[in-house]
């Protein structure tokens, strides 16, 4: 890829992130790049183009976040290795993490349907860590391995809304942990 369409999409990922995907115009990305609205597409067919390359971009980033994640330990210390790899790259690479999280949607047909393989894929990592925790005694045995990477997801990904870029994240993540793994009962005594 060019330099000058790395920077395009680099671009497109603050606006989408910012503006949203239909919020942000081609008049928005010409004007970011300083060029007008035609010469645009000399490095683009479409908008969509762009959020293709930045949807694409996510599931990569935390693909390879996850793929850093032992294959083998402890189940809590993998679960809390895939948390601490997630919001890393929320934190890191902010403007395509919330493309990844929340503007993926508006792609259309074949590219809509890869993505979506792509984000299930990337859900059912997670699910077998906690399967596996379940399946070797870790973790409770009546637990529902997907509804647990669900909520784990779930709260990993809102983190695109309120955390800073660069912000530290192990610790955050180490939080996410106890408070999945050891729940909310508490060990207060009868």
């Amino acid at each position: 890829m060019s330099t000058r369409r790395q920077e395009l999409t680099r671009q497109a990922a603050r606006l989408f992130a910012e503006k949203g995907y239909h919020g942000t115009s081609i008049g928005d990305l010409a004007q970011a790049m300083g060029v007008q609205k035609g010469s645009l597409y000399a490095h683009i067919d479409s908008k969509e183009d762009l959020l293709w390359e930045v949807a694409r971009e996510g599931a990569a980033a935390f693909h390879a976040a996850l793929d850093s994640v032992p294959d083998e330990g402890p189940a809590i210390e993998r679960v809390r290795a895939a948390l601490r790899a997630h919001l890393r790259v929320v934190a890191e690479q902010l403007d395509v993490a919330t493309v990844f999280i929340r503007e993926w949607q508006y792609l259309d047909g074949a590219r809509r349907d890869q993505f979506l393989g792509e984000r299930r894929r990337y859900e059912e990592r997670f699910r077998a860590l906690f399967r596996e925790g379940r399946e070797r005694g870790e973790l409770r045995t009546d637990l529902d391995d997907a509804t647990a990477a669900l909520v784990a997801l779930s709260a990993a990904n809102w983190a695109y809304t309120w955390l800073r870029p660069g912000a530290e994240t192990d610790g955050l993540a180490d939080r996410f942990t106890a408070l999945l793994l050891d729940g909310m009962r508490g060990y207060a005594s009868p």
